[in-house]
Order: structure tokens, then C-alpha cells, then sequence
């Protein structure tokens, strides 16, 4: 994940219900980009409070700016610019409104500190209002001491209200602390919390709750650099960023998975360069896609399931993803007896830093120019 802002800066079926129409196999289908937003700087995701028309940009400086009807307004909605580290991979880096926003005002964000801590924070702003309250309270802390790479620090809420987080395993080359794998640290994770009761509890459904050994704050396991994931129903869609052979996206629904890194890159064994004593030969739960590197290709940037209703015909249940450096952009879905195609969609031609999708399920693409793009769909 180093390449992401250094240059620029579970056994699961979809359980979400398709739109109405059958979606056309992925290879039948290119994707065309239009401008819908300009003038960001370092956009590194974008989302919406749950009934609200408004989007919400955050600025890897520590800003989230408020976009409506494709313009953005010249007041920032927060400014954390004071308290965020945008060193390496660092910045402002996720941003997720909780459901009962209308009712509670409660969003949260993640950011590195001047310690590279990546922190979750929580903030209050009247439901209407454009501008938020810029005292906040901290929620929980990942301590990443060592490099300036690797933070994850995607939020999303899930089933049950819970808030993931994402976590990197601590940066440098091949996890040389071995987080990802060790259960009793929070790096190289996906994390499941309830922020309902402050600053947040342990789920007693998540798998290493209780007297289970492990921090009861961790999902899932085994994970490099989850630079970006989605959630469509009960599943979580991750894009991992990979070390330098294999990128991979994992689809899981259940907790206690073991994503494999770093003993497994993608579905190649690495634990001889990268693992340790703790590797073994099974207990890894495999990407349902990766891809190696080639054609400018060097890290995945995780997407979004199309639910929309305006291509529902063409791309109902299609996952859209794409690759930072080199700009391509694929669509992963089903053809016509029901096996798993990925295809080529697009070649934007510049750095991706996201995808985001907007309260009609429609997706855009978030790019290192400033500008974020919006994404359509017709058959070849």
C-alpha cells in the first residue's frame, strides 16, 4: 500500500437481493467515466449519511468537504488538519456516518496522528447542517510505531450497527513484526465494534469475544494492507494490497477468517520469505480473485457491488475494482451458468485512489487529480 499515497501522496454467496434484471456477463460490458466533481485535493474517499442527498468528500489533509449537486462547498463540513499526520500513507483516511445519523448527529472518522497511530474519532453535526461540531472524543487507537506505511483506515457500518474498521499490519516490507498473523494485535485486521456505547464495546459475537484467545475487537485476520472495503449485505468486499507479486480481493461474510498474509500472498505461499513459525499449510481463507502484476499494475483499490437501479439490467450484482497505478478497472460477476468472470471494464489512465457510491448505488471513482468521476455502463 506504500504505492498508494507515496506516489500520489464469510464462505459467502451474496446475500444482498439483486435489482430487478439479470445482470449481463461482465465481459459483455465497458465502463465510460464522466467528471461529476473537481477541485478536491487528495480525495481519498467520499460517502452519505443514510436518507441525505448531500455527498461528503474526505481530503487526505484532514478535511471533509460537503459536495452538493456536484459542487463543493467553499466551507469545509470538518477541519482536522491540525491533529492529522499525512506523512507517507497517512492523512485523513475513512469517514462513515452512523444509520440513526438524522436522529443522532454521530459520524466517524480515521486519521493518522503525529504518531501515525491511526485513530478513530467521533464527532457530532446537526443532521441538516453543513458544518460540524469540531470537538470530538476519541473512539479506539491502532499504535503503528515503526513505518509510515500501511494504515488501512477504511470505516463502514455494518449488520447490527457495528462499525468495521480497517487496519494495515504496521508497514515496512513482508509484516517483519508478524501483526497480521498475531491475534493479540489489532494491525493487519478487520475490526468490528459498537460504537453505541461509548467509546465503543466488543460485539459478544465477534469471533475471539470473551474467553476466546485474541483481541474480541478483530473480525478478521491475515490481512497486508486493506486500503479499501465495502460492505453489500452481509458481506465484507476487501481489496488487499499485496507485497510485490499477487493482488487480491477476499469476499467474507462470517467472522474468525484468516485472510492467509504473511504466509499467503493472494494464493501463493510465502510464508519461506515473509512468514514464520506460526504459518501452516491450511486454515486460510482464499481471495475469490487475484491478479498478478503486470501491465503497470501494483495495488488493488477495493469497490463496490452495483445496486443501483439505472444499469440494474447490465450491472445488478457486478462488483466494480480497479488498480492505483496503472488506472484499469474491472467488473467481477457471474456469466451465464453462474461462474465467476472477471473483465477488463476500462483503462482510466491516471491514479485511482477510491471508489464510493452514492445513495442511489450509483459508484464513482475517486482520483489523485482531484477529481471524482462518475461511472457508466453499456454493452460492447
Amino acid at each position: 500500500m506504500r504505492r498508494i499515497l507515496a506516489l500520489a501522496v464469510a464462505a459467502a454467496t451474496l446475500s444482498a437481493p439483486s435489482p430487478a434484471g439479470a445482470a449481463a456477463d461482465p465481459r459483455n460490458v465497458r465502463v465510460a467515466l464522466t467528471t461529476a466533481v473537481a477541485g478536491l485535493s487528495g480525495p481519498l474517499g467520499m460517502t452519505y449519511p443514510p436518507g441525505d442527498s448531500r455527498l461528503f468528500v474526505i481530503e487526505r489533509a484532514g478535511r471533509i468537504r460537503v459536495v452538493k449537486s456536484g459542487v463543493v462547498q467553499s466551507r469545509p463540513f470538518l477541519d482536522i488538519t491540525s491533529r492529522v499526520n499525512s506523512a507517507g500513507e497517512g492523512g485523513l483516511l475513512g469517514l462513515a456516518f452512523r444509520p440513526d445519523f438524522r436522529t443522532s448527529g454521530r459520524f466517524f472518522v480515521a486519521y493518522t496522528d503525529v504518531n501515525m497511530t491511526l485513530r478513530v474519532r467521533r464527532y457530532y453535526a446537526p443532521p441538516t447542517s453543513d458544518v460540524a461540531n469540531p470537538t470530538g472524543a476519541d473512539v479506539i487507537s491502532v499504535p503503528h510505531p515503526t513505518h509510515t506505511n500501511h494504515h488501512g483506515g477504511q470505516l463502514a457500518f455494518g449488520p447490527g450497527g457495528y462499525l468495521f474498521v480497517s487496519t494495515g499490519d504496521g508497514g515496512g516490507s513482508g509484516d517483519p513484526n508478524g501483526n497480521a498473523q498475531n491475534l493479540h494485535s489489532l494491525l493487519g485486521k478487520i475490526l468490528r465494534i459498537d460504537v453505541t456505547k461509548p467509546p465503543y464495546a466488543v460485539p459478544p459475537t465477534n469471533p475471539y469475544a470473551g474467553a476466546t484467545p485474541g483481541r474480541g475487537e478483530i473480525w478478521a485476520s491475515g490481512l497486508r494492507n486493506p486500503w479499501r472495503f465495502s460492505i453489500d449485505g452481509s458481506n465484507l468486499w476487501v481489496g488487499d494490497v499485496g507485497q510485490g507479486a499477487r493482488e487480491e480481493i477476499d469476499r467474507f461474510a462470517t467472522g474468525g477468517r484468516n485472510l492467509g498474509w504473511d504466509c499467503r500472498e493472494g494464493t501463493l505461499n510465502v510464508a519461506s520469505a515473509y512468514g514464520g513459525s506460526y504459518c501452516k499449510s491450511t486454515g486460510y481463507t482464499a481471495p475469490i480473485h487475484e491478479y498478478a502484476h503486470g501491465a503497470g499494475d501494483c495495488a488493488v483499490i477495493g469497490g463496490y457491488v452495483y445496486r443501483g437501479s439505472k444499469y440494474a439490467t447490465l450491472m445488478g450484482g457486478t462488483y466494480v475494482f480497479g488498480d492505483y497505478c496503472s488506472g484499469r478497472i474491472w467488473l467481477l460477476g457471474k456469466d451465464a451458468t453462474g461462474r465467476q468472470v472477471v473483465s477488463l471494464a476500462a483503462d482510466f489512465g491516471g491514479n485511482i485512489l477510491a471508489f464510493a457510491r452514492n445513495a442511489a448505488g450509483e459508484i464513482y471513482l475517486l482520483a489523485s487529480n482531484g477529481i471524482i468521476y462518475r461511472l457508466s455502463y453499456a454493452r460492447r
